[in-house]
């Protein structure tokens, strides 16, 4: 069971400021949103809590454990998965290709995202495990980069606007995922432009706005 804590972040690009002491946390079980338009700083966010940019100021703590500013690899080891807004799977590999490079042991003694459970979750990808990743439509890359994400068996999960410009059932997968990620106990922290998706799934949300957190 994971808990995810960010207390006063603050981050940007180059002399650019994004972020402006940004605060929020997502516990174990639990979906939690942060919702915004376009940037609002909702990618910046979870690049700052990834690693992939370096925070400013403030605190991010993962299982107790301090992790802003640490390499990308080192906080996906730790059980904090990432599915980012371009999905970036695997083009030239198969479905199932795909989900064995992100595979990853269990943690504990939570249950296994393995094959058969990803391919419950997303019936689909069952339907074409031999596909290569660039012969697949937006939605079923977007099932994709989860399900692989989830191959790593992850505490927690980034989900970065999982929605965006997919068709309705597909959207109704995302979110029939989405809670059965709860149920399994996986902290769930989702960017969307959605308030009704958010809503829907969501325990609780942060309205980000020109990068500050001003609250639902």
């Amino acid at each position: 069971m994971s808990r995810l804590r960010v207390k006063g972040l603050s981050a940007g690009y180059g002399r650019a400021r994004v972020l402006f002491d940004v605060s929020f946390e997502a516990g174990p079980g639990e979906v939690v949103a942060l919702l915004g338009r376009n940037g609002a700083g909702k990618s910046t966010t979870f690049k700052a809590i990834m690693g992939l940019i370096r925070a400013r100021s403030g605190e991010v703590t993962f299982d107790e454990e301090k992790i802003e500013n640490r390499a990308t690899h080192e906080i996906a080891r730790l059980g904090l998965g990432y599915v980012p807004e371009d999905r970036r799977i695997f083009t030239d590999l198969t479905v199932a290709e795909n989900l064995e490079v992100g595979r990853r042991p269990a943690r504990g003694a939570t249950m296994a995202w393995d094959e058969p459970r990803l391919y419950a979750l997303f019936p689909a990808l069952d339907r074409m495990r031999e596909r290569r990743g660039g012969r697949m439509s937006g939605g079923e890359q977007q099932m994709l980069a989860i399900a692989r994400t989830l191959a790593g068996n992850p505490g927690a999960i980034l989900l970065d606007e999982p929605t965006e410009g997919l068709a309705p059932l597909v959207v109704e997968q995302i979110a029939a995922a989405i809670g059965e990620m709860k149920r399994a106990g996986v902290t769930v922290l989702l960017a969307e432009q959605s308030r009704r998706f958010t809503e829907r799934v969501a325990d609780r949300a942060y309205a980000l706005e020109k990068g500050v957190i001003r609250g639902l």
